[in-house]
């Protein structure tokens, strides 16, 4: 317990203490060991006596509506890909280079922490997206707050987080993606173009070449595919 809170040994028994005065802890020896357990009755206790019938759903609703506000949603994605770390952040952070498997759309930023990005369309019309680097440590992670803006599905679904993390493998890097902070059963649109992205960046690190895959190039429009590397 001392561990996992910013609090001496003398103070956590001081606390484990008052909570067995007040019988809400029950404790047990085992050998040298002092075990603690959470006592459920004086707790259903008050729950019976102040919780009436009354209030008893409206508790139960804020609970349950605090559960599903809180609640959030993962995805993680890994790749390898034979490269350097230097180069692999260079293709994320470079917008011509995001560009060329990031469906055609770059990326723009100074990669500072606390600075804006912006995601848009090779057209210069409307930004397809925009955030804020929240951690930047190149060249090994970059944490970033995101906004979907390609359409009105996604624009309601608020702010999530991406997360990429390099990590160098023999002569290759593992490349992590974590999307977190997702509303559970958000709209699959701001993760499920994850795979394709990645193996558009591996495929453009490793042999120079653009996924053409439908929808790869989607925000490329009539522009033709650039060559190689």
């Amino acid at each position: 317990m001392v561990e996992r809170f910013d609090m001496s040994r003398i103070g956590v028994a001081k606390h484990l203490r008052l909570l067995e005065e007040a019988g809400l802890v029950v404790t047990k020896r085992r050998g040298r060991e002092k075990l603690h357990y959470l006592n459920p009755v004086p707790i259903r206790l008050v729950h019976d006596r102040w919780v009436s019938k009354f209030t008893e759903g409206w508790t139960t609703g804020l609970v349950d509506l605090k559960e599903e506000l809180e609640h959030t949603m993962e995805k993680v994605f890994e790749i390898y890909i034979r490269t350097t770390p230097e180069r692999l952040w260079e293709a994320i952070t470079d917008p011509d280079i995001r560009a060329k498997y990031n469906f055609g759309a770059a990326v723009r930023s100074d990669w500072t922490p606390g600075s804006s990005f912006t995601m848009s369309h090779p057209n210069g019309s409307d930004p397809l997206g925009e955030g804020e680097n929240l951690e930047v440590e190149p060249p090994r992670k970059l944490v970033q707050s995101m906004r979907a803006l390609w359409g009105p599905e996604v624009i309601a679904e608020g702010t999530s987080r991406v997360t990429w993390e390099i990590e160098p493998v023999g002569d290759s890097c593992r490349l992590t993606v974590t999307h977190d902070q997702l509303r559970e059963g958000a709209n699959d649109q701001l993760f499920g173009g994850w795979p394709m992205i990645l193996s558009g960046l591996k495929t453009w690190l490793e042999m120079g070449e653009l996924l053409t895959t439908p929808g790869s190039l989607m925000y490329l429009g009539d522009r033709p595919p650039e060559g190689s590397l």
